[in-house]
């Protein structure tokens, strides 16, 4: 499941993308000019970011250019605009969109586009068992165990620190980490995730000396860090 943002001004456009997206089985945040989506970004964690190149208040392509400045570990930015002029597909590329759809397109290019853009900065190992630091992630059986030894973790638990582990060094959002780890549930409050972080510090022993820490990223959520000792000569 991605967290995907969809600014566009045209409601038959949002009301089509936003449809193919949720039947998909991923969850979409709309939007419909280029001031609301900024505000988004500095706030949420999008797995993907679709934009209109023409919106009111500021374009897509101004969006992208701002992102670039001012948002750390940038999520992928599809422009997907009526605009086909090749000199406006070079200019969007060039200001980091990694994909540039022209409208029309059909739901199912528009589907791969997105999913295909999602895969570029996807971290996730497909491998039965994953190593970061002195840990190992065993997605089979859905354990994770330190230096050979095994942690007792509750399911969400291991959810939310598979989904630290693989984005490490990249700030989520704790809507982010909601609909990710507890499938958008509105109602879990936000006591309930600083619950389960703090279980993970501790279960998990994150200490400078392991090598990675959980940081708090104030007004916005988590980040998961490498963390390197300094040793005296």
């Amino acid at each position: 499941m991605m967290r995907i943002a969809l600014a566009d001004d045209d409601r038959d456009i949002r009301d089509q993308v936003s449809a193919l997206v949720r039947n998909a089985g991923h969850i979409v945040d709309e939007f419909t000019n280029g001031p609301d989506v900024q505000k988004a970004l500095q706030r949420d964690t999008y797995d993907v970011v679709l934009l209109d190149w023409n919106m009111p208040g500021r374009t897509g392509f101004e969006v992208l250019q701002w992102a670039a400045e001012n948002i750390e570990a940038a999520p992928p930015f599809i422009l997907l605009t009526s605009r086909q002029e090749k000199g406006d597909i070079v200019a969007g590329l060039e200001a980091g969109a990694v994909d540039y759809i022209v409208k029309p397109e059909s739901e199912e290019v528009i589907r791969a586009r997105i999913e295909a853009a999602a895969r570029r900065t996807a971290v996730k190992d497909t491998r039965d068992t994953a190593e970061f630091g002195p840990f190992v992630v065993n997605h089979r059986a859905r354990s994770i165990s330190r230096d050979g030894e095994a942690i007792t973790l509750t399911a969400k638990e291991y959810d939310l620190a598979v989904l630290l582990f693989e984005n490490i060094d990249r700030p989520l959002s704790r809507s982010y980490l909601f609909s990710r780890v507890w499938g958008g549930n509105i109602d879990v409050e936000t006591r309930t995730i600083d619950m389960h972080i703090s279980r993970l510090r501790s279960k998990l022993g994150l200490t400078p000396e392991s090598g990675l820490v959980i940081r708090t990223v104030f007004g916005f959520g988590y980040r998961m860090d490498h963390f390197e000792v300094e040793t005296l000569a």
